[in-house]
């Protein structure tokens, strides 16, 4: 039976890096999958006013990027993205269409601001919002417990990947 991983957390703790990993393993097993990151899903200029981050827009293109992978054959959806609430994790699932589990990446924040520099150093306004995010993202994180459980996201891409995928029971 099919079904999703939403791989969470705040800025810069390496969402996307362990999904695109975590696609690679489960291919190099021998699994189907498609790996889906909702930022590209979302990326349209302007949002909304009522909708800063493109909500309801990832999950119509959610809703049909998941039909077309699984329609061509992939048994494991990867995500990587963010869910801020209970609610909107269930919205994922239903868009998804296929039971839906939650792993949180943790750093620490001062690694997350290490590699947010880095990351954005051509790119100081960038950088600003994206210091500030983290923080804050995390704390959010932290009260809405939408994880079915928390990795951490130290270490080589590879090795992060398998733990999230050793905690992942479809």
């Amino acid at each position: 039976m099919p079904s999703a991983l939403l791989i969470t957390g705040t800025v810069g703790v390496g969402k996307t890096s362990a999904a695109d990993a975590a696609g690679d393993l489960l291919a190099g097993a021998g699994v189907p999958n498609a790996v889906i990151d909702l930022d590209w899903l979302r990326r349209a200029w302007p949002a909304p006013p009522d909708d800063p981050f493109h909500g309801a827009l990832t999950l119509r293109n959610l809703r049909a990027v998941a039909v077309n992978f699984l329609a061509a054959g992939a048994e494991r959806l990867v995500l990587a993205g963010v869910i801020e609430s209970r609610d909107e994790r269930l919205r994922h699932e239903e868009a998804l269409a296929v039971p839906l589990t939650v792993c949180r990446v943790r750093v620490a924040l001062p690694e997350v601001r290490r590699r947010l520099a880095a990351r954005h150093a051509d790119d100081p306004g960038g950088l600003d919002w994206h210091l500030a995010r983290a923080g804050e993202l995390s704390a959010i994180l932290d009260v809405a417990q939408v994880a079915d459980y928390t990795v951490d996201g130290t270490g080589a891409r590879a090795r992060v990947a398998a733990r999230v995928l050793d905690g992942w029971r479809p």
